[in-house]
């Protein structure tokens, strides 16, 4: 019995995908998949009817991580089907909620709780996107604010249940499909744009202009793309890295096999976690008392010491009133959160090389500290997250060498050459697992800082989850004999 029982009578309420009769052919699994893709894009690029579509560019990595498109239908994307997904494992893994994940009954109570909160969190977030000015609307009336705060809503609750289409007819987990597919389409579309395609700044461009320069310019205008192949090769490399441990099985001799721990053992979750911690600080950095424009510290400012926050002016309403937004420019909090300036040229019209040399010379506005000292400071803080929060993942998601020992005790597996003994075999886990945890959090920290510094496509993040999804597509699709029983469908993935 959950502590949630409560809730059993709303999430009957909530509409549900029915199981499938009989198992999908391969062939429909894939027509499933083509479906939801087409919805998810027609939705992606559909704008909100209220919305102002001149001032919604920002937060790139946010859209990156949830599949989302600001000022769409999907303006909050598969965020709040994460986050629901996050609360609550954190929540059951830390003793304060109490699913049994064994008992078919708790579990199914446990995935509609799930969804219940996903549906409270999408509205939740539609208004926060809305009311506190996230995306700019056509008019400030109400009834404008309440009818883009539905449709959000609703972008985000049609994603829910494509998940959940996809999870019962389709192959792997929508959330998962969805998240490759935004990064893929951001990886190609932003490759187009630097060779000129709808870029009157680009390779081509460049190429056309001539002059003694040209070739050199349009080599280092692609510098994006380079380090985002350099990216993909690393991530994918160390996707295969493993530790495998020998099992024998107990209850018959001469059976076993091996228990693989991925180098990445974590997957990129201390990134996610990491990313929207100092995501989340400059936002609260935002609501803290604002300095005008040239103004200097006044004596002891300890509250601009921590964050000194800037109105910026953004121009006039429809109703001619001047806006202004608020921005973290200086302070601690400044210090450890990224840069606001971006090193990808089809944001800033400059090559990496030109924002290095601008980084280089430049100082934060009231403490005249080098921006080179900011990004290392940034760099050094996202690490050392990602490695707290690794530790902290693997504890409450049952992940840690005592969890894993007992499973493999349970199931009957124990380790050759050590007695049955689940302290024997949390002894041999425990050699690996703490470590192969604190090496991989730092790895993925390391690739998602050197991916956002150097500007590679789709964020070293987006770039960490496509290849961890699709490596799990692909194990899938091994398992289904799909390129077997298709083998014109293997030249996709190389095979």
């Amino acid at each position: 019995m959950s502590s949630l029982d409560f809730l059993k009578p709303i999430i009957h309420l909530l509409p549900e995908i029915k199981n499938p009769e009989r198992p999908s052919s391969l062939k429909e699994k894939l027509m499933w998949v083509a479906f939801a893709l087409g919805l998810f894009f027609i939705m992606s690029n559909l704008t909100a009817f209220g919305v102002d579509t001149s001032s919604t560019e920002g937060l790139e990595f946010l859209q990156v991580i949830t599949a989302s498109n600001i000022g769409t239908l999907l303006t909050t994307g598969i965020g709040p089907i994460v986050l629901a997904s996050i609360f609550l494992q954190l929540f059951n893994g830390a003793g304060i909620l109490h699913f049994d994940m064994q008992d078919p009954e708790d579990k199914k109570t446990f995935f509609g709780v799930q969804k219940l909160l996903a549906i409270i969190l999408a509205i939740f977030e539609g208004f926060m996107f809305v009311f506190l000015g996230r995306i700019d609307l056509i008019s400030d009336s109400f009834f404008i604010q309440i009818i883009v705060v539905l449709q959000i809503a609703f972008g985000s609750i049609i994603l829910l249940f494509l998940d959940e289409l996809i999870s019962k007819y389709g192959i792997g987990s929508g959330i998962s499909l969805f998240i490759a597919a935004n990064v893929s389409f951001t990886v190609v579309s932003g490759a187009l744009s630097l060779l000129g395609f709808n870029n009157p700044n680009g390779v081509l461009s460049i190429l056309q202009a001539g002059g003694a320069d040209a070739i050199p310019n349009a080599i280092f205008y692609m510098t994006p793309l380079y380090f985002t192949i350099i990216v993909f090769i690393i991530v994918v490399y160390a996707e295969g890295m493993k530790v495998e441990l020998p099992l024998s099985f107990g209850m018959a001799k001469g059976v076993g096999g091996r228990f693989p721990i991925k180098f990445l053992y974590v997957s990129v979750l201390p990134v996610i976690l990491t990313s929207a911690l100092l995501l989340n600080i400059q936002f609260l950095a935002a609501v803290l008392p604002a300095h005008a424009q040239g103004d200097t510290p006044n004596g002891m400012d300890i509250l601009g010491s921590i964050a000194w926050v800037v109105n910026i002016p953004k121009g006039t309403n429809m109703q001619g009133i001047e806006e202004f937004y608020p921005s973290l420019q200086d302070g601690f909090l400044y210090l450890i959160t990224p840069t606001g300036l971006s090193p990808n040229p089809l944001y800033t019209g400059r090559s990496v090389f030109e924002h290095w040399a601008l980084i280089a010379s430049s100082s934060t506005p009231i403490f005249n500290i080098p921006e080179l000292i900011h990004l290392f400071l940034y760099a050094i803080i996202f690490i050392i997250l990602c490695v707290i929060f690794g530790k902290f993942w693997v504890e409450t998601a049952g992940m840690g060498a005592k969890d894993v020992s007992s499973q493999l005790q349970s199931s009957g597996f124990q380790i050759p050459g050590f007695r049955r003994d689940p302290r024997a075999i949390e002894s041999v886990v425990n050699k690996y697992i703490p470590t192969i945890v604190i090496l991989g959090s730092a790895f993925v920290g390391i690739i998602a800082v050197l991916a956002d510094l150097t500007g590679a496509l789709g964020t070293g993040t987006g770039i960490l989850l496509t290849v961890n999804i699709l490596n799990k597509f692909h194990e899938q699709l091994t398992s289904m004999n799909a390129f077997d029983l298709h083998p014109g469908f293997g030249k996709i993935f190389g095979i």
